[in-house]
């Protein structure tokens, strides 16, 4: 119903102790007539036989005790014996089916006995990498195998081509300096004029 491997949902704990109030006051509160509701519990709760022998064999003794008590006059003390047997074996009911209830649901939070938990596996650059358990342990025999003779092979020379040399590194074109050298030309023969003009009109 919930999958291959899926767990059924889990009761919440309000729940749990809901129907552990009710299925352990139907014994006792009924007078023992119902006292085989919670040791069939039990008996479903555990699988054991004792279990459910005993939630069967309840069922006459509650019977019995009830009919005795109806048909024997009150002053009789079988009757006060009869209504104690119920009365206890309807407390009896619900104790045992309290202690077996809360040790399930302890049992079922714990790990399996004998079970160490194991770190997860480190995998990567410079960890081991752990085998699994379920690996096959069984070693294989190694078969002796024969070397086969190697014969050369004639490698053929590849040829290699020459690399060229590299390429000296070009210089940009001065554009910019041939500009400067030649504006500075200009003012140099304009300063050469002009002191060549003041020097005649002196």
């Amino acid at each position: 119903m919930y999958g291959h491997g899926a767990a059924p949902p889990s009761r919440s704990s309000g729940t749990v102790i809901f129907l552990r109030v009710l299925i352990a006051s139907a014994g006792f509160l009924t007078c023992g007539l119902l006292t085989c509701l919670p040791l069939f519990r039990v008996a479903v709760l555990r699988g054991k036989w004792y279990d459910w022998v005993l939630g069967w064999v309840s069922i006459p003794v509650a019977i019995i005790g009830l009919v005795v008590i109806g048909s024997l006059p009150e002053s009789d003390p079988r009757t006060d014996l009869a209504l104690s047997a119920i009365l206890l074996l309807g407390a009896f009911g619900s104790v045992h089916f309290l202690v077996a209830d809360i040790q399930h649901h302890r049992d079922r939070q714990l790990p399996f006995p004998g079970y160490i938990p194991q770190p997860p596996p480190r995998t990567g650059y410079g960890y081991p990498q752990a085998a699994s358990p379920y690996a096959a342990t069984h070693q294989q025999t190694p078969i002796p195998q024969t070397p086969m003779p190697q014969t050369p092979t004639p490698q053929t020379p590849v040829p290699q081509t020459p690399v060229p040399p590299p390429a000296p590194p070009q210089r940009p074109a001065p554009a910019r300096i041939d500009q400067v050298r030649a504006e500075l030309d200009e003012l140099s023969d304009y300063l050469r004029k002009r002191e060549g003009n003041e020097g005649d009109s002196r």
